[in-house]
């Protein structure tokens, strides 16, 4: 029975892990004068590597990001910008991307089999979230940017990607200047209870 009981136990209460999961939120402006402190960063990807993944493939890659890549990175979206919507929308975006203080991507390895690969996506997900939990229990906010440029084949040289990898996630981290609010629709709308 003690075994069972090992296999069982919490380290924390249902309503501290609701309290966890309900007060994690996509911060939108960051305090730039702190960054975390990287070993509280580094962590977050240890504990972020223990996430759910189908016969234990570990799909995952971390990408910290120096100043030098962040640049590149930034000039990068500003040229795809200017190109799509003009040169006003892309320096705002410059102006709002270099003021986000900690950068880290998330990448994926690729797999030949379609269910895998799948698999594996799902697998990179839960590790950014588990990730982004433990830096908000810290209290270090979070944003999850996939947007068109974490597509494009030069981002991912600039993360010196391996062929075929992918990026599911530029996250962003740091100090909140302020928490969203944010609403999710009822239990009842999205539950199906089936015989």
């Amino acid at each position: 029975m003690a075994d069972r009981a090992a296999l069982t136990d919490s380290p924390v209460s249902p309503a501290e892990a609701a309290a966890l999961i309900r007060g994690r939120r996509t911060i939108d402006r960051f305090k730039t004068d702190e960054v975390p402190d990287m070993a509280l960063v580094h962590e977050a990807i240890e504990l972020a590597r223990w996430a759910p993944n189908h016969h234990t493939t570990e799909p995952w890659r971390f990408c910290l990001i120096g100043e030098r890549t962040k640049a590149d990175i930034i000039e990068l979206n500003t040229r795809l910008l200017t190109a799509s919507k003009g040169a006003q929308v892309a320096e705002t975006k410059r102006e709002r991307w270099q003021s986000m203080p900690g950068w880290l991507a998330v990448t994926c390895t690729p797999n030949d089999d379609p269910i895998t690969a799948r698999e594996d996506y799902a697998a990179c997900a839960c590790a950014i979230e588990n990730l982004m939990l433990y830096l908000h229990s810290a209290g270090v906010g979070t944003k999850w940017a996939s947007g068109a440029v974490t597509r494009e084949p030069e981002f991912l040289e600039l993360l010196d990607a391996g062929p075929g990898e992918y990026c599911v996630g530029l996250i962003w981290y740091g100090y909140a200047q302020r928490r969203p609010r944010s609403q999710r629709q009822a239990v009842e709308n999205i539950v199906r209870t089936l015989d």
